[in-house]
């Protein structure tokens, strides 16, 4: 098991080691995101978290009185339990809440509010973060799961404005493509934020030719969920419970496509969620976020990994990617997708050495002593291995027969870098585009050229 070999071969030299992180706090090592349901069997999904090695629990429960059931259990079976709640967008009581208050609901740049319009998903009925009567309603719904005994901590999670931007690998879903920022997707423009930003700054953001490149209104949303993260941390310190939050992977890239600005939150514990199979399948971007991440999360936050979680060897590669890179501990999303016997056992004897490793050393080690975030998508092979396999789909080719030519940069604009590269064989051109939101290179795509494709199927016929 190379995985286990690695770990434990680090432990010896771990003395001579400079590149190291602070002393970690006792939190638990390894998370799981989980929904709870009154109905459910608690008790043997406790035993099988405990069974797999996880120990702590982001559980979402539509009451405080749930988790009051909960906690005992989980307790029991040595699992802490932090409150996964969502805060900015609605969830248990939706639909009476707006219904009561339409007016507090998210408005885009076309000035469509989400009280009666449609962004991507139903779901999606985001706050306003800029009204006093959100904060309060945000406030006390902390205040009431604070108040239950035994719950460990609070993890918010869609903390955040309306994606303006999607993972790549969305985009497909929805019939869309986001390669810079569109009105309708652009949330914030509130008659409140609108208000309160004109008495900050002096205009109307709405006047600017393009609102997308402001940076002054860009920060001032960030600010503006910043604001009310940080009102929730002293709810929860106050209560002396532990704040921790999931946000999008990197604080930068957050600041692009979410307008979350994460690295600025009185946060105890972070798990950002680097889920690389919504981004660019490639491991390494796992590597990329913990790398940026070690340096622009707040001083004085546990740093974890968010991952999605992977019924076989991956799961071990991307546990890798994020512990040898400086993160503290690993959640994923979820342990139910952990299905076979064979991977929880082999899960349970990775987490156990990391434990054994920590135990013994006291610090976590960036392992792999790189620093610098690689942001050269031809140095990522399973990017363009990727792409290779993409371009051979299009042609009707195995991988391995197609004649790709060189990559000619045609377009450079806002987070995008579009390059054409012609495939010989069959004389297509395609247009492969890749995206760096918050400077890590967080997707790709590939597209054949309408004329030259046309053209190769008509020969074809």
């Amino acid at each position: 098991m190379k995985h286990l070999k690695t770990l434990l071969f680090l432990s010896l030299f771990l003395p001579a080691m400079s590149c190291v992180t602070q002393q970690p706090a006792e939190y638990p090592l390894f998370w799981t995101w989980l929904d709870y349901r009154p109905t459910m069997n608690f008790d043997s999904v406790c035993a099988l978290m405990h069974e797999t090695g996880i120990d702590g629990v982001m559980l979402n429960a539509p009451t405080p009185d749930d988790y009051r059931q909960a906690i005992p259990i989980a307790h029991k079976y040595g699992i802490e339990v932090y409150a996964w709640l969502w805060t900015m967008n609605l969830e248990h009581g939706r639909d009476s809440l707006v219904k009561a208050h339409p007016q507090w609901l998210s408005v885009n740049r076309n000035g469509e509010s989400l009280a009666n319009h449609k962004a991507y998903v139903d779901y999606y009925k985001f706050l306003c973060p800029a009204l006093p009567e959100v904060r309060d309603y945000i406030r006390d719904k902390v205040k009431a799961y604070c108040e239950v005994e035994g719950l460990n901590g609070i993890a918010i999670d869609y903390h955040r404005l309306v994606d303006v931007v999607l993972p790549t690998t969305l985009w497909p879903r929805y019939g869309i493509v986001q390669d810079r920022e569109y009105p309708e997707w652009d949330y914030g423009y509130h008659p409140a934020m609108i208000q309160k930003f004109r008495e900050m700054h002096g205009y109307d953001p709405r006047e600017q030719e393009d609102p997308s490149a402001d940076q002054k209104w860009l920060q001032f949303r960030c600010d503006q969920v910043t604001e009310v993260a940080n009102e929730i941390a002293g709810v929860v310190h106050a209560y002396g419970k532990k704040m921790a939050a999931s946000p999008f992977p990197t604080p930068a890239m957050s600041r692009q496509m979410v307008r979350q600005d994460w690295g600025k939150w009185n946060l105890d514990i972070v798990f950002p969620m680097a889920y690389h199979n919504f981004y660019t399948g490639d491991v390494s971007f796992i590597a990329d976020c913990t790398i940026d991440n070690v340096k622009t999360k707040n001083p004085s936050t546990t740093l974890y990994c968010g991952m999605t979680a992977t019924n076989g060897p991956a799961m071990f590669d991307c546990m890798d990617a994020a512990l040898n890179n400086g993160a503290e501990g690993i959640a994923i999303f979820t342990v139910g997708s952990l299905r076979s016997p064979e991977i929880r056992a082999r899960f349970k004897a990775y987490a156990d050495s990391v434990r054994t490793l920590r135990a013994q050393t006291k610090v976590n080690p960036a392992a792999t002593g790189i620093t610098t975030v690689q942001t050269n998508p031809f140095e990522k092979p399973v990017v363009m291995q990727a792409i290779d396999k993409r371009i051979a789909d299009y042609t009707h080719q195995s991988a391995d027969s197609i004649r790709a030519g060189e990559y000619t940069l045609a377009e450079t604009y806002g987070a995008t870098k579009r390059y054409t590269r012609v495939e010989e064989n069959s004389g297509v051109v395609f247009d492969i585009r890749f995206y760096f939101y918050g400077g890590i290179l967080s997707g790709w795509g590939v597209e054949p050229e309408a004329a030259s494709f046309e053209a190769y199927q008509k020969g074809l016929q």
